[in-house]
């Protein structure tokens, strides 16, 4: 059959007009291939985030709408892409899978799993984008979040809800505040999200085993998106982790999650932006870096049904330089930063928590009265050490009140010291700082007072405990207990030095 030209103008004003099977403007063409990245053309009506199925089984998600194509990110690298081939729409975006059956277990970014343990049957599937809970939607944060760490609990306390920024030089014990946090939640009916962002797998492989080891695997799930995965599993793996996070605190629940890190995350996305070629700006970043994070830690909080979602975001910074862009934008979002300092890491002090440069601006609200009973002047206390030691070392003669404050200081210093995977209590944390306002450790030498305080702790639970139980059940430490402890104190003491 002979086809005139007027016969095809037909066909293309009928195109024009929407008169054809729409299915020909749902299918697209692979025009170029490279870095992990595609560009389709023929995607007319694809929407951004969207999720795209190829002719040969990957999938992409498409992340750059321009005049005459779309630009995806391919999910996986098992399955190769070649020019000409057949994209379809799929008309979703990427959705992870929520559940109780994830914890336990070792996933990727496309909620695999990583640990042997067979298929994760998920309970149902949710977008990784949501919009973050409104005020009215908010519950004020008044609940204590125990991370069983002395210096935390007792002077940067955390709340159910909070967003608690963790900053630090490589190699200052970041990762290991966080692993001891999760720890310390057992029978604690919190569940824990740890998401790795860029981390080297034997260290992962190290601290699952660890979690295992001791029983806190069964309430946790570990998302990872480790340094030699593709940066679009980098990008996506926050965010399924925060809505795994979501799902439980819809359930009633309280659940925690822990970004590690997001400089890392940062990366990612400058990779990816830049492939996109989309203008860099400060840093060589992009514009939207600071959305970026922002609708990621928004998303936590606390619910007025009493639930909450935690949020423990890590971020690397390079010689101590918190003034950075990406540390200064997360500090920005978040409630409070705990800044661990390479200087206090090298004397030997573990952790490393900078108390003068870490702040929690929920402060008390999230503190159980019985901590915060005790620890009234120690932050004071502290920086007028850290003043005081600095100016001592220009051999300057003090006087007797310097003094007096350089030697408090020494015993604060060394009683906030605290062994790794070691947690307390919140009435263990009560106990040892009682000691220290009531001056018991002032004539205890200085190598001793940490183990004075913590076997002191140990004893009063293990031969008063209807003390140390009276302080758990009422959380606060009443005049009455004030004055038992003292005569406990005093009786240990003399055990103690003999």
């Amino acid at each position: 059959m002979e086809i005139k030209n007027t016969d095809l103008i037909s066909l293309f004003e009928k195109a024009l007009a929407g008169n054809v099977d729409t299915n020909f403007e749902e299918t697209g063409i692979v025009i170029q291939v490279g870095d992990n990245i595609c560009r389709i053309s023929g995607l007319t009506r694809v929407s951004y985030g969207e999720v795209i199925s190829f002719e040969g089984g990957n999938q992409g998600i498409v992340l750059d709408l321009a005049e005459d194509f779309v630009s995806a990110f391919l999910l996986f690298n098992n399955f190769p892409v070649v020019e000409s081939e057949v994209v379809k729409r799929t008309g979703q975006v990427f959705k992870t899978k929520v559940g109780a059956s994830l914890l336990g277990r070792v996933i990727n970014a496309a909620c695999e799993p990583l640990d042997g343990l067979g298929e994760i049957k998920a309970e149902e599937l949710r977008p990784i984008e949501a919009v973050a809970p409104g005020v009215i939607e908010r519950s004020p944060i008044n609940e204590s979040l125990e991370t069983g760490i002395l210096v935390i609990d007792g002077l940067i306390p955390i709340g159910k809800g909070q967003r608690e920024l963790i900053i630090g030089n490589r190699n200052t014990g970041k990762t290991s505040l966080v692993l001891d946090t999760i720890l310390h939640q057992k029978d604690k009916n919190v569940y824990c999200i740890y998401v790795s962002i860029g981390q080297r797998q034997a260290s992962l492989a190290r601290m699952v085993r660890l979690l295992e080891e001791n029983g806190s695997l069964e309430y946790t799930i570990v998302i990872s998106a480790d340094a030699s995965d593709l940066s679009i599993n980098q990008y996506l793996a926050p965010y399924i982790g925060c809505t795994i996070g979501e799902y439980f605190r819809e359930q009633g629940k309280d659940a925690l999650v822990i970004y590690d890190d997001l400089t890392n995350h940062a990366i990612a996305y400058r990779e990816k932006s830049l492939l996109l070629r989309r203008p860099p700006g400060r840093e060589a970043y992009p514009g939207d870096v600071f959305y970026l994070h922002s609708r990621l830690l928004e998303r936590a909080g606390k619910l007025l049904g009493g639930s909450s979602l935690t949020a423990l975001p890590i971020a690397q910074i390079q010689g101590d330089d918190i003034t950075a862009y990406i540390p200064t934008n997360l500090i920005s979002i978040t409630d409070g930063q705990i800044f661990l300092d390479t200087k206090l890491f090298n004397q030997g002090i573990r952790p490393a928590v900078n108390v003068e440069l870490s702040v929690s601006r929920v402060g008390g609200a999230a503190q159980t009265k019985a901590v915060k009973q005790v620890t009234k002047a120690l932050r004071l206390e502290l920086a007028q050490y850290h003043e005081l030691v600095e100016f001592a070392q220009f051999g300057t003669e003090l006087d007797e009140l310097s003094q007096k404050r350089l030697a408090r200081g020494a015993i604060a210093v060394e009683l906030l010291k605290q062994n790794e995977h070691v947690t307390y209590s919140f009435v263990d944390v009560t106990l040892i700082l009682f000691l220290f306002k009531e001056q018991v450790l002032d004539n205890i030498a200085l190598n001793q007072v940490n183990k004075f305080a913590t076997q002191f702790a140990s004893y009063v639970k293990s031969v008063y405990f209807d003390i140390y139980n009276d302080i758990f059940n009422s959380q606060e430490l009443s005049d009455e207990n004030r004055k038992q402890l003292l005569e406990i104190a005093r009786e240990f003491k003399k055990v103690f030095l003999t």
